[in-house]
This record gives C-alpha cells, structure tokens and sequence, in this order.
C-alpha cells in the first residue's frame, strides 16, 4: 500500500482542480477541442478527475484502469465511426492516460499516445495546465486529422461528445 498516493488522493480535491482549471481555462480547452473537430471526423472528450474514490484507491487502481472505466463510463466508445478519444487526467496522480476507440486505436499506436500523456505529464510538472492540455488535444486531433479527414465539402456532423470539459 502506497500511504504517500493515498495521503494525496485524500489531499486533492474539487477546490484544487477549480484552482488549476478555472473558467477561463475550461472555456480555452473547449475552445481546444471545438477547433480540432473542425480538421477531422473524430470525436475528442476531456475529463479530469480530482482523486480516486476510497475503495479503488485502498485496491492501489492505476490510471490507466480508471480511464477504461471512465471511458464506458461517458460512453466515448459509442460513436458511429467508432472514432473517440479520451484524454483522462487523475490530477491527484499527475497521470494522463489516452483512451482511443478501435477505429482509431488500429491506425494510431500506443507509443504515440504515451508520448503525447507523458508530453502533457511535463507540462503540468512546469505548472502550466491549461496549455498542456490544449497542446495535448491538438496532438490528438492531429493524428485524428491523419486518419479521420473532415470531407471536402463541409457536411452537417452531430456532435457525438461534449466539447466541454468533464469534471469527475
């Protein structure tokens, strides 16, 4: 059992993720993910989450394992290209983890996912939040732009996922 993690799940709370996330920052992420959508047919979700819940965190649950869940959880697997994105921040952690559905997952590979998790990860640790995660989801959209171009002629798309910032 890792007492330092549980000591700073415990620590970190709502206050903290409005304190690093105020307005301003959920709109400019919004704004993020609003723009990258325009480039590609992919649907991009963002959600943080303060800390673990007591029983998952006594259970030491990764990251990675909460994401999955968050993932079903808001239903980023229910597109109709089967073309959504995750991107999960545990802030208690300082963890990214990226959760791409299986159209996409077949023609992006892990390693490039990891990279833009532990790219966003070193922003934080500089403090710079808001910026990490717009770099962050412009990353994503990139390789969504690579492999899921928006049409030519500009066809009326529903859009499948909040653009807005989740907070867990």
């Amino acid at each position: 059992m890792n007492f330092a993690r549980i000591l700073r799940h415990f620590l970190t709370g709502r206050a903290v993720v409005r304190r690093l996330f105020p307005p301003t920052s959920l709109i400019a992420i919004e704004q993020a993910i609003k723009q990258s959508e325009i480039s590609h047919m992919g649907e991009v979700c963002f959600a943080v989450e303060a800390a673990l819940d007591t029983l998952p965190l006594l259970r030491d649950q990764p990251a990675r394992e909460r994401a999955v869940e968050v993932f079903s959880r808001l239903r980023v697997w229910d597109t109709e290209y089967n073309n959504g994105v995750l991107v999960y921040l545990l802030l208690a952690d300082r963890d990214v983890e990226i959760i791409a559905d299986r159209g996409i997952n077949v023609k992006v590979s892990a390693e490039e996912w990891e990279r833009i998790c532990r790219e966003m990860e070193m922003a934080f640790r500089q403090g710079h939040f808001e910026s990490g995660v717009v770099a962050g989801i412009s990353a994503v959209g990139s390789h969504l732009q690579k492999h899921f171009r928006a049409e030519e002629e500009p066809v009326e798309s529903k859009n499948e996922l909040p653009d807005t910032p989740i907070i867990l």
